[in-house]
């Protein structure tokens, strides 16, 4: 991890001190009551443990791991993802989203060079998709009383300067606010923020400038690109996290991954029954369509009848004036 993605406050330095913020949660209730988590106690050195291996630390279970950098980087991400989005809301869910996808990937996030730069790209993916925005406007069914999210200090509230900066912020378009925040933010390089937001560098520069122009000058007080990194750090310094404990985030990234593959489950099954349905219901030999019809020739036409002749009116008049009944029974004669 750099240096720019060190906690700025105190609820995400690994030390005791890490317990300072009232206690609203079970974490917190724990830090109250003199309980030091694992991954908060100091570390020996490597000098210590090589002259005694019983001091050298045990290796991380992966769980053990994911616990140590999402306590160590989750509070100072929800900072930077709040001034992409302007909500503290949408922040917290963005960087949960983001670590849970990071636990379903452990594996593979284990090994990156940059675990925290990885978890940061997604959760500011997240941060900026426009469904996610979607989904936060609307309406959350009534689940229960759930303790909200802690507002910005009295003093950002009450600072027009962090209340015009994040304004602004909320005005650019996603790649420039992106930038501005990774760059002067965050304190990444030119390159790396280019790399990050999968851009050229000279684009990556061009959108940081005109961020700076922008936003310096909508800004009520004068200020210069150089003042931006500490206008960001203080309005990002003023927003309380209050991340979810990781055991929490670990059992709802193994619920949503179950859910998955129910899902896909589900779909497969469905996907063969029709199948096998169509290949049974289906026809399993070729039948030729039938022909369109065409005229045949050399055909004599239908007859018409004629008048009927003397003899033929005659008889009808016979048949016409006989009973019904016909002739008389015939009885049998002795010979």
């Amino acid at each position: 991890m750099t240096e720019t993605q060190a906690p700025t406050d105190a609820g995400a330095r690994p030390d005791a001190e890490a317990c300072a913020p009232t206690p609203d949660t079970e974490a917190e209730a724990t830090c109250a009551a003199g309980e030091v988590e694992w991954y908060q106690q100091p570390l020996s050195t490597a000098a210590e443990a090589a002259a005694d291996p019983e001091l050298a630390p045990p290796p991380l279970t992966p769980a053990q791991a994911f616990d140590a950098l999402y306590s160590y980087c989750a509070p100072t991400l929800v900072q930077q993802t709040y001034l992409l989005t302007g909500s503290l809301r949408q922040a917290r869910d963005a960087v949960e989203r983001a670590f849970q996808q990071a636990w379903q990937r452990w594996p593979e996030v284990a090994v990156d060079p940059d675990p925290a730069g990885w978890v940061r790209a997604v959760a500011h993916d997240c941060a900026l998709s426009p469904w996610h925005r979607l989904r936060h406007r609307l309406p959350v069914p009534f689940r229960g009383r759930e303790p909200g999210p802690a507002p910005a200090s009295a003093s950002a509230s009450a600072d027009p300067t962090g209340r015009a900066l994040l304004a602004e912020l909320q005005k650019l378009r996603p790649p420039y606010r992106r930038a501005l925040v990774l760059y002067d933010g965050v304190g990444l390089d030119l390159p790396e923020t280019a790399a990050e937001t999968e851009a050229s560098t000279p684009a990556t520069a061009g959108r940081v400038q005109y961020a700076r122009a922008v936003v310096t000058a909508s800004l009520p007080e004068p200020a210069t690109a150089e003042d931006l990194p500490r206008l960001l750090t203080e309005l990002a310094a003023d927003v309380r996290p209050r991340p979810t404990r990781p055991i929490v985030l670990r059992t709802k990234a193994d619920l949503r991954a179950r859910r998955w593959i129910h899902a896909a489950v589900v779909f497969a099954s469905v996907l063969l029954t029709t199948t096998a349905l169509t290949l049974r219901t289906a026809p399993d030999h070729y039948e030729p369509p039938v022909p369109p019809g065409a005229p045949v020739s050399g055909v004599p036409p239908q007859a018409v009848p004629g008048p009927l002749s003397h003899k033929q009116l005659k008889l009808r008049s016979k048949l016409r004036a006989a009973t019904a009944a016909g002739p008389e029974r015939l009885q049998p004669e002795a010979r």
